[in-house]
């Protein structure tokens, strides 16, 4: 049983492959998150429907000749780059492209083609509570977007939430890592125990002070019976 609720949990959180099944007048780009210690990718993927095609054609296709040069999809693929935010524990993280593929302008007329974009980033350091935003602006006006997460395969990253705004063009994951030592005692740290230390022992030493005051008759200098004394043992 455990097994089989473990697997649904993961088939329903990674989501590898959405349906691409979409409108003829939407631009589906549906981006695949991979999470790890030190890095993040993702994977997007950019179908238009037959109606907006022309348009995004015209965007790609500076010199207007019918053919996607490796020039002008690399030109494209940076647009879509500069107008992607991805942050980790509100600090950016600059994503670098990592490949590029397109189907056919044939294909993608029909509705049948896409163009696959890699990207990754280093993850910034923090603490074991991690949260990851994404936000997408690319071609909002004419664009449905999808938005998941791979289950992380470190098992000291553990999926805690993940969020969405209705258009999905903003994502939210809030993730756990474990294992992160313990960061050293500061020097400010170590100020501030020494400090302690020391307004600890003049405490004792004017409690001393007034506990021998007490213990002498006024005029006799005789000494008063006094509290049993208390003996200590330092412990190693």
């Amino acid at each position: 049983m455990k097994a089989r609720l473990a697997a649904t949990a993961a088939v329903l959180l990674s989501s590898a492959t959405p349906s691409f099944a979409h409108r003829l007048d939407e631009y589906l780009q549906a981006t695949t998150l991979s999470i790890g210690k030190d890095r993040v990718r993702a994977e997007v993927r950019l179908a238009p429907g037959v109606a907006v095609f022309p348009l995004v054609l015209a965007e790609i296709d500076r010199d207007s000749d019918g053919l996607l040069s490796e020039a002008e999809l690399r030109a494209y693929a940076n647009r879509v780059l500069r107008e992607l935010s991805l942050t980790i524990d509100g600090k950016r993280v600059d994503l670098r492209l990592v490949s590029l593929n397109a189907s056919s302008v044939q294909e993608m007329a029909e509705g049948l083609g896409e163009i696959r974009i890699e990207l990754d980033g280093n993850v910034p350091r923090g603490g074991n509570d991690r949260r990851l935003e994404l936000v997408n602006h690319h071609e909002s006006g004419i664009s449905a977007y999808l938005v998941n997460c791979l289950v992380p395969t470190d098992p000291d990253l553990r999926i805690a939430a993940q969020s969405r705004n209705y258009e999905q063009s903003f994502y939210r994951l809030d993730y756990v890592e474990a294992g992160i030592p313990s960061q050293p005692l500061a020097i400010v740290g170590w100020w501030a125990l020494a400090g302690w230390l020391a307004t600890t022992a003049v405490v004792l030493l004017v409690r001393s002070a007034l506990l021998r005051r007490r213990c002498v008759r006024p005029g006799s200098g005789t000494p008063a019976p006094g509290p049993a004394p208390v003996s200590w043992e330092v412990l190693e």
